[in-house]
């Protein structure tokens, strides 16, 4: 027998407080435990040249290499590298009488950038403004 004729039911109600607890707690523990990949910075494609070819000029030309191990040669002569200012001193011995040589700094793909701001910073402490890098043909 049903007493209470003239009262409706209660609809039962979804409690939501325990369930978001329990999502916070699982976005707690993934949050904790998930490993994020480092990437490896950025990838850089550096340009080529494919601009004609200049003719000589009448001004002197130091070829300033570098290659991946940081080992410096002047048109081609290996040079110690102590510091910057023997790298300046080595290109005014090579440059000989001439007023602003042109440098040409040949670096290899894989050179620390120290090392071409070295060779920058032996050519200001030398006096010499004219500084170019060399670059590869594009393929034809």
């Amino acid at each position: 027998m049903n007493f209470q004729r003239g009262r409706s039911r209660e609809e039962p109600e979804i409690n939501l407080i325990p369930m978001i607890d329990v999502l916070l707690v699982i976005l707690i523990f993934m949050m904790v435990t998930t490993t994020y990949a480092q990437l490896s910075g950025l990838q850089i494609n550096l340009p080529q040249a494919n601009g004609e070819k200049t003719s000589a000029k009448e001004t002197q030309q130091i070829n300033v290499s570098v290659d991946a191990t940081e080992h410096y040669a002047l048109n081609a002569n290996p040079v110690n590298f102590t510091g910057v200012d023997k790298l300046a001193e080595d290109l005014r011995k090579t440059a000989g009488n001439a007023q602003d040589p042109v440098i040409i700094i040949n670096a290899d793909a894989k050179t620390p950038h120290q090392a071409v701001i070295n060779i920058m910073e032996a050519a200001r402490i030398a006096g010499y403004t004219s500084i170019t890098f060399k670059t590869e043909d594009l393929p034809k």
